[in-house]
């Protein structure tokens, strides 16, 4: 059977009032080189049967033809939850500039949902044109599409948005605030410690968290003070990473607070002060993380052993200390 008798046979089909029969049709298509499948295909997107319709939009997304886009987009404000997922993944498919040209069009869609898939798409496709309108994302009325335009222009990595991403850092949503943090890491962490000093104030312990990580890996002896007082935190989580923060920017005023931290009641807090003691090579820490050699928690043993080996060979003395 010829390629063209093929897509004709599924034009066919496609008409059957049978929707098991429809459905066999799609799950038994396997070559889809010929391009007048691609027709039939949009249509049945159309389907009074859901699974027609997901099937066929699974399809599409094999084909990456930008001509099936309007279908993918209205696809994605099915009433059914699967069809909606199977246009998104389809959309995230699609490549080339004509594809970008609709998907720019769609980000003033009343659906959240579209504006997000649009997003994710068009950060995949990496078309230029779509910096200014993922920027002006970050703005929309809904918390989850300024997330993903967040995460979409990290991905992207581009340092000219790096202003508009910092205003993300004052957003009315935590999640929000706390991946725009990740997000402008790569473009320059330096340069916002004193934004992300503030930070380990925020409201949300998430956010608080994440801004203690990328302290720790600023390499600014600014922020050794701040999270020293971090270790303080209402939240175990913000301890945690306050105290490995201040390790690994060889924060050595911090010694004392931590060897404080090494008799937490939580082996996690146990473990991070001794990994942060033994990055700091703080020989007042040698007789506490001894006493750590005995702990009920494994993992806890390792980090003390390993801490007092680093603190006997003098690990890290010749390194440079965070001024504080």
């Amino acid at each position: 059977m010829t390629q063209a008798s093929l897509a004709q046979e599924l034009v066919s089909v496609l008409r059957d009032p049978d929707p098991g029969a429809r459905q066999l049709a799609l799950t038994q298509i396997e070559d889809l080189s010929d391009p007048e499948i691609l027709h039939p295909l949009i249509e049945a997107v159309r389907d009074e049967d859901p699974t027609v319709r997901a099937l066929a939009l699974g399809h599409l997304e094999d084909l990456g033809d930008p001509r099936a886009v309007p279908a993918i987009l209205r696809a994605l404000d099915d009433d059914e939850t699967h069809v909606r997922e199977a246009a998104a993944t389809a959309l995230r498919e699609l490549r080339g500039a004509e594809a970008a040209t609709h998907l720019i069009d769609a980000m003033r869609h009343d659906n959240p949902f579209v504006r997000m898939s649009v997003i994710v798409a068009l950060r995949e496709i990496r078309d230029p044109r779509a910096l200014e309108h993922l920027e002006g994302a970050l703005l929309d009325p809904s918390p989850e599409v300024r997330r993903e335009a967040v995460l979409a222009l990290a991905y992207l990595r581009r340092p000219e948005t790096a202003r508009a991403l910092r205003g993300s850092l004052r957003d009315p949503d935590a999640r929000v605030r706390q991946v725009a943090i990740g997000a402008l890491e790569p473009l320059g962490a330096p340069a916002l410690v004193e934004e992300l000093v503030a930070l380990l104030s925020d409201p949300d312990w998430r956010v608080r968290v994440e801004a203690a990580i990328v302290l720790g890996r600023s390499a600014h002896g600014l922020a050794a003070p701040h999270l020293r007082t971090a270790l303080k935190d209402a939240a175990w989580q913000v301890r945690k990473e306050a105290a490995l923060a201040l390790g690994r920017l060889r924060a050595a005023s911090a010694a004392t607070d931590l060897v404080g931290l090494l008799g937490s009641e939580l082996p996690d807090l146990r473990k991070a002060a001794a990994q942060a003691l033994g990055e700091l090579a703080a020989a007042s820490a040698e007789a506490p993380l001894g006493r750590l050699l005995g702990d009920a928690d494994v993992e806890v043993r390792k980090a003390a052993s390993r801490a007092l080996d680093a603190i006997r060979a003098g690990a890290g003395r010749h390194g440079t200390f965070a001024r504080d």
